[in-house]
């Protein structure tokens, strides 16, 4: 019976049996983590688009916000828009704006990690306003 238990002939299958638990929690917490990184990317574009119109535009009214909605319904986020200005804004006169979007990492029963997402751009008006 000690032989039997000093026996280390099945010792590999428990090694194995790790690994790949750990290799399955690895994948699944890339998956998670993943959509993320593709959420950043939409709001990076998102406010490069709406700096790019309230620049050619030379101000942030009506364009801005038909533009933010084509927006919301082609990259199916919903940012907090911020501008810096509001209004007409002079040729060459600067301005920023911030988007804010919440962001939920949830690790299956392991709990939920709220976290939020901030993209920034500038521009400077190309419009001059008599």
């Amino acid at each position: 019976m000690i032989e039997i238990l000093r026996s280390k002939s099945g010792e590999g299958y428990i090694d194995v049996v790790v690994v790949v638990l750990v290799a399955m929690m690895v994948i699944a917490m890339a998956v998670k983590v993943y959509p993320v990184f593709v959420v950043k990317s939409d709001l990076n574009t998102f406010a490069n688009e709406l700096a790019r119109v309230a620049e050619i535009e030379g101000r942030i009214g009506s364009e801005t916000t038909a533009k933010k909605n084509e927006l919301r319904s082609s990259l199916g986020i919903d940012p907090t828009v911020n501008w810096s200005t509001s209004g007409n804004i002079d040729l060459n006169e600067e301005f920023s704006l911030v988007l804010t979007l919440p962001v939920d990492i949830g690790f299956f029963e392991f709990g939920s990690f709220p976290i939020t997402l901030t993209a920034k751009a500038t521009g400077r008006s190309e419009a001059y306003h008599k």
